[in-house]
């Protein structure tokens, strides 16, 4: 199981690692579903975690179609981020159309020879969730998809998430990432009934579930402690099937 928790800082990142995070979704104004951080702060956040730590490369706010002098200013961002080293990247870009747009996407993984690639929540915007799959299937660097399943939340998009999971080709990218809506209440039955073994988690990890209050790793703790009696439950069915 992955967990992926979204930071804001450097404290932050370092209290999401202390409450049981695998990786880092770092970004800035959750409010609007992330855009790029400070990467001035580069240095400063990878010397506050050992976990990895995953960059959101996104302009602005809104839709996902970006006009050329957009593109460039993500693709400046990206070199950036491979030349501060040991950050990957999180980012989309969709056509007019609702298909994934490859060629912005390639310009994007070209500027990071090397770098790994979550494709976000733009995926839940496009026309064809299996067609934007496969489009994405096509790329190593694209090693995970962060997906509620075309549904304002993951847990409203189980079904669908399930589909996309027997889809994808297990332990080969892209890995689907289940996020959105997801919390400590709401997890233990949503991992039933999708089988999901990577999740990201933003507001949950927050005082209150809210996206501007402070990371509180015992909320984190206790989301952890769900995925791994998921994990221990799904052995244990293994050993008694196997009996049988």
């Amino acid at each position: 199981m992955l967990l992926e928790v979204i930071a804001c800082t450097p404290e932050e990142a370092a209290a999401a690692e202390r409450g049981g995070a695998d990786r880092i979704e770092w970004i800035a104004d959750p409010q609007v579903g992330g855009v790029t951080p400070d990467l001035s702060l580069a240095a400063e956040m990878r010397r506050a975690v050992q976990v990895p730590i995953r960059v959101m490369v996104r302009p602005r706010g809104g839709g996902f179609v970006y006009a050329e002098d957009e593109l460039e200013l993500m693709r400046r961002d990206i070199r950036r981020i491979a030349a501060a080293g040991g950050l990957d990247v999180v980012t989309g870009a969709l056509t007019p159309e609702g298909t994934v747009d490859q060629s912005a996407l390639e310009g994007l993984m070209d500027a990071g020879p090397g770098l790994a690639f979550t494709f976000h929540r733009a995926f839940d915007e496009a026309e064809d969730l299996g067609e934007a799959l496969k489009a994405l299937s096509v790329y190593p660097q694209v090693t995970d998809i962060l997906t509620s399943g075309g549904a304002p939340s993951a847990p409203e998009g189980a079904e669908r998430l399930a589909e996309l999971l027997r889809g994808s080709k297990a332990g080969k990218p892209p890995e689907i990432l289940a996020g959105a809506g997801l919390t400590a209440e709401n997890l233990p039955s949503f991992l039933k009934a999708t089988g999901a073994a990577r999740i990201h988690i933003g507001s949950a990890a927050r005082f209150d579930g809210k996206a501007s209050a402070l990371i509180d790793p015992r909320r984190i703790r206790a989301i952890r402690t769900i995925l791994e009696r998921h994990v221990t439950g799904m052995r244990t069915c293994g050993k008694g099937e196997i009996s049988r």
